[in-house]
């Protein structure tokens, strides 16, 4: 139930201080003040309440950027006036269909229009036709001063926003995405609501730097030069123009972004950042709605957060986002959260435990980039082992190690030569780096993920990116000899193509995935290569960069990988380098307080980007030794789903997988009747999918049957339970 001191009436002016508010102008009701190094940039009335070009405001709505369920669940992006020039109502439309489209399966087979999307109600039925939602879109950006900060927030409030009920839902972005990141989650979730929606990128998002001309992102995702950018320059590197044209000439067209390259380390602001988000919600409401103030000095503090409900929800890197708001939520912001697959770190691997089946997991809760530099390490000769391998990965090679086994092969050999994994062909050192993987935390669940994994180069893209972005180097500092860049076919480093470059702001998601920078290995045999396409000076073959993976792995653990020996100041990389990522790392983690505030976790057991040993089960038997039995902490395990709802159309992930974004929608429901209404929350538990089989590729649709709800009273061989000495308990 609502805490009593949000039992106020929302149309009554408090004359006590909110959290919006400051001073009085002398009239003794409190005005509505812009809280501190926010900068609002524009506000927009979106009005579209049917599909158009969505390249004006009155054919753009909140959700669907003029869309619709229809355009949103189309796989080409609308196409653009002058590529070359894109204005930002169309980056913006843009941007939505592709975030809206990365954080769900987009196809009616996998549920898309007839199990959830814009024309579903909240009740589960077909009843809203093309799903557009008109209203109104405040933007801002935060900074602490320096001008390098930058967070975005975009503040949603819909024409059925209703005073009398005031609800926002906060959804930081996922991945590294940027502000429209969560559009498709919490922001679908909360706009249908009626509740006012405050996103963010949580300073990561599309801040993409072209050192070879100084041109930059706006933050309304055009682009310019940095001097014509000025203060609405999403981000640009720190380098002086000599500087700049040494690195050119060295390294000709290298690419910088932001999360990796802004010195900032933006995710240790992630919780911060999303309190302010909530912060500017309530700002933006009282401007819209109170009155002004006697004597006309502002407008007055009508909603606080003492009567407005806010919920605090999003998946992944967004879900670790609201749970850190929630331990810095000091000032009662914060009614509620929900945390889908969250990339939850605890800061510490002791005094709690992990069970699953009756038995013990010795590795657990370790820091994510620990296991991300093991995984760089391990997955493509693991994906190699009979039990990893996938049966239909011939069809989609892009998906997979296929046509890339020649090379994974190499990296087993190369492993093998220096000691990191034992036997004596290719299928013994597969079967033991397989063997590695699960002692360092992944489960027989993970086996056949990680081909998909390594083959789409996501532990080669963390490892380097979140490595740069921990210790706080430059783009030019080519930590462990990697840079950005775009590539060609082969992997070699090529100029970023005009277009891609104009248009990053809705085509890229923040990280150096190929669109529009790939992951560069600079000191590869013959000359700078992808990451995929590496030849290790160490083993003269193409071996997937592993000296650059051994790098990453030493700077996050201190010792040489190879010779198990501390690192030194002359060593490579150095002890200062590694101190570094070392100190960035210690400073995201979480401390496991959420200060008894309803929490909602949900993962997936097959999730081999998060596992859930390190994150989700790890860090809900953290929560409990640290708040004890007045944890309000409820934990949800899906079975047969994984991190990527989007991998779901591809062969054999089609038969294989379910989705779990309605299991972010029912939780959100969940913790929507808690506060509202008191409904107790679903307790602890596993609940069991149906996969929908059939032919890989062409799987039949799937159903509600194949995804059980959320049970009240969950059977005693789905209960999770977690012990008096803190220990989760998660029956297989």
């Amino acid at each position: 139930m609502k805490k009593q001191h949000k039992t106020m009436m929302a149309g009554a002016v408090p004359l006590l201080l909110a959290a919006c508010g400051g001073g009085d102008g002398g009239s003794g009701v409190t005005v509505n003040t812009l809280p501190k190094q926010l900068t609002q940039h524009s506000v927009m009335a979106y009005t579209a309440t049917t599909p158009g070009a969505g390249n004006s405001t009155d054919s753009q709505d909140l959700l669907t950027a003029g869309l619709g369920k229809t355009g949103l669940g189309t796989a080409t992006a609308p196409s653009y006036a002058d590529p070359l020039k894109p204005t930002a109502l169309e980056l913006r439309r843009n941007a939505i269909h592709a975030n809206y489209r990365a954080i769900l399966d987009p196809s009616a087979n996998g549920g898309y229009g007839r199990l959830y999307g814009p024309n579903i109600d909240q009740n589960g039925a077909n009843t809203l036709g093309e799903g557009m939602i008109p209203g109104k879109e405040f933007i801002a950006s935060l900074d602490d001063g320096s001008g390098n900060k930058q967070v975005v927030i975009a503040v949603q409030i819909p024409d059925s926003f209703d005073v009398k009920n005031p609800c926002i839902v906060a959804g930081p972005s996922s991945g590294s995405r940027g502000v429209y990141g969560s559009v498709g989650s919490a922001g679908e979730w909360g706009l249908k609501r009626g509740c006012a929606v405050a996103l963010t990128d949580a300073g990561k998002g599309v801040g993409l730097y072209d050192p070879s001309d100084d041109t930059v992102n706006k933050i309304d995702g055009t682009r310019a030069t940095r001097s014509a950018a000025g203060a609405l320059s999403f981000f640009a590197a720190s380098l002086s123009d000599s500087a700049r044209s040494l690195f050119n000439t060295a390294f000709p067209n290298r690419l910088a972004l932001k999360h990796a390259h802004s010195q900032m380390n933006p995710e240790k602001d992630w919780g911060s950042d999303t309190l302010t988000s909530i912060r500017y919600a309530l700002y933006v409401l009282n401007e819209q709605y109170a009155s002004t103030v006697p004597g006309g000095t502002g407008k007055a503090v009508r909603f606080d957060a003492g009567n407005t409900l806010v919920i605090a929800g999003s998946v992944s890197n967004g879900g670790a986002a609201v749970l850190r708001a929630a331990e810095l939520d000091t000032a009662g912001l914060i009614d509620g959260v929900v945390a889908s697959e969250p990339s939850a770190q605890p800061s510490r691997t002791t005094g709690y435990g992990v069970q699953f089946g009756g038995s013990d997991i010795p590795v657990k809760g370790l820091p994510l980039i620990d296991i991300f530099t093991i995984a760089n390490l391990y997955q493509p000769c693991a994906a190699l082992a009979p039990t990893a391998a996938m049966a239909e990965s011939t069809i989609y090679n892009y998906m997979t190690l296929t046509g890339m086994n020649a090379r994974a092969s190499n990296r087993c050999a190369a492993l093998a030569a220096k000691g990191l994994v034992s036997g004596t062909t290719t299928s013994e050192q597969a079967a033991d780096a397989l063997r590695k993987l699960r002692d360092s935390g992944f489960s027989a669940d993970h086996d056949t993920m990680h081909n998909a994994h390594y083959g789409l180069g996501n532990a080669a893209i963390i490892s380097m990116m979140y490595t740069n972005a921990f210790g706080r180097f430059s783009v030019i500092d080519n930590l462990c000899g990697m840079s950005a860049a775009q590539v060609d076919g082969t992997g070699s480093v090529v100029p970023v193509n005009p277009t891609v470059k104009a248009q990053s702001f809705a085509g890229g998601n923040g990280t150096v995935n190929g669109a529009p920078a790939s992951v560069v290995y600079n000191t590869s045999v013959g000359g700078a290569k992808s990451w995929a396409f590496g030849v290790s000076p160490s083993s003269g073959m193409a071996d997937f960069s592993l000296d650059a993976a051994l790098c990453q792995r030493a700077l996050v653990t201190g010792k040489d990988p190879v010779k198990n020996t501390d690192l030194t100041t002359t060593s490579s990389p150095t002890l200062a380098q590694s101190q570094a990522v070392r100190t960035g790392m210690r400073e995201v983690l979480l401390n496991g307080n959420l200060q008894n505030k309803p929490t909602l976790i949900v993962a997936g057991r097959n999730d081999a980007l998060v596992p859930v040993n390190h994150a989700a089960r790890a860090y809900a038997a953290f929560n409990r030794s640290v708040e004890g039995t007045g944890s309000q902490l409820r934990y949800i395990e899906v079975t047969n789903a994984q991190h990527f709802d989007t991998f779901l159309p591809f062969s054999g992930f089609d038969t294989r997988f379910v989705p779990l974004h309605g299991y972010f929608n029912l939780a959100m429901d969940a913790m929507y009747a808690k506060l509202k209404n008191g409904t107790a929350l679903p307790p602890s538990q596993v609940v069991r999918t149906t996969p929908r089989g059939g032919t890989p590729g062409a799987a039949p649709a799937i159903t509600a049957a194949h995804l059980p709800s959320f049970a009240s009273t969950p059977v005693s061989s789905d209960v999770i339970g977690i012990s008096a000495s803190h220990v989760i308990e998660v029956p297989n």
